[in-house]
């Protein structure tokens, strides 16, 4: 028995050792990701089937992003449509719980996210930590606003006559965003959290050359209880996807902050369609470090939201 024991420990040892045929262990290939879309809750490629190669700060290939075309655009748009009838009617507590729910899971994935501003950016360890825990606190900042701004911004009205007065604000609709082109997480954030937070929903061109982060964030979305069609994300180019969402006839609002030298051409193109337009500000075109004020207030929210003012009789 004890002979037996011993050359069973002698057979195991020389397969941990040489992977059970006596040589070397084979070398292991990495199981590479595929960056998709984010429409609807799901992940599916582009429908054009086209991508194109991401690169380092440095020029190092990274991986392929999806290529979006202008049916992915729509798609995006009906998506959201789908989507916004139970988002804005959901109480604003639960949508605190959800925004909050999408900062832990964010804080669970740190490392990762800190190790792909450090390969895709360029930052140094410590400035990556510090964007991604900006990005935490901003998700956690807006969650604390979903059932506060309807006080700040709305309320009763003093009104020369017997009625009770009341203004109250409400969302927009569907919202597209351009993302900032070189903040392509904690600038990705700053403009998607307050659009959802408000009620609203989302249809977002990422930064193109630095997509990658926003696709990571599509998965902690989709495993954040934010329900499908909240948030879509597509990875391509502003200049094929901008001007048929600022067009869009069902689209509410626009977003011009990633929109560069096209912001003027898109913001035509909205007014045709009577499209609210939110257009660029100071720190549109900076990198992360432009976004990093803890405390960037409602300047945000209030462009997408409409105001509905209540008169009631009273004392009659």
């Amino acid at each position: 028995m004890a002979e037996r024991r011993n050359t069973r420990k002698a057979a195991r040892g020389a397969a941990e050792a040489g992977g059970g045929t006596g040589g070397p262990a084979p070398a292991r290939l990495a199981v590479r990701k595929t960056y998709k879309l984010y429409l609807g809750g799901a992940f599916p490629r582009s429908e054009s089937g086209r991508s194109y190669p991401v690169t380092s700060d440095s020029g190092q290939h990274l991986a392929n992003a999806s290529l979006a075309s202008r049916k992915d655009a729509r798609d995006a748009v009906s998506a959201a449509r789908k989507a916004f009838g139970g988002w804005s009617t959901r109480t604003a507590y639960n949508r605190g719980q959800i925004l909050y729910r999408v900062a832990e899971v964010l804080e669970g994935r740190r490392d990762q996210f800190a190790a792909q501003a450090v390969a895709a950016q360029g930052l140094s360890r410590a400035e990556a930590d510090r964007v991604v825990s900006a990005a935490v606190d901003r998700w956690v900042y807006y969650a604390g606003w979903t059932d506060k701004f309807a006080q700040v911004l709305g309320g009763a009205n003093p009104v020369s006559g017997p009625y009770y007065n009341h203004s109250a604000p409400e969302p927009t609709g569907v919202v597209a965003v351009l993302a900032p082109r070189y903040a392509p997480l904690l600038g990705l954030t700053s403009v998607v959290a307050p659009v959802i937070a408000t009620g609203n929903t989302a249809v977002v061109v990422t930064s193109e050359t630095a997509p990658l982060a926003a696709i990571d964030l599509a998965e902690v979305l989709a495993t954040s209880d934010l329900p499908g069609g909240v948030v879509n994300l597509l990875t391509g180019r502003v200049p094929e996807l901008g001007p048929h969402l600022a067009a869009h006839a069902d689209v509410n609002a626009l977003d011009l902050t990633g929109a560069g030298e096209s912001a003027v051409e898109f913001e035509r193109a909205a007014a045709t369609t009577l499209t609210r337009v939110l257009r660029p500000g100071p720190g549109a075109d900076g990198g992360e470090e432009a976004w990093l004020d803890p405390d960037p207030g409602t300047a945000r929210m209030t462009p997408f939201l409409e105001t509905k003012t209540v008169w009631h009789p009273v004392g009659i």
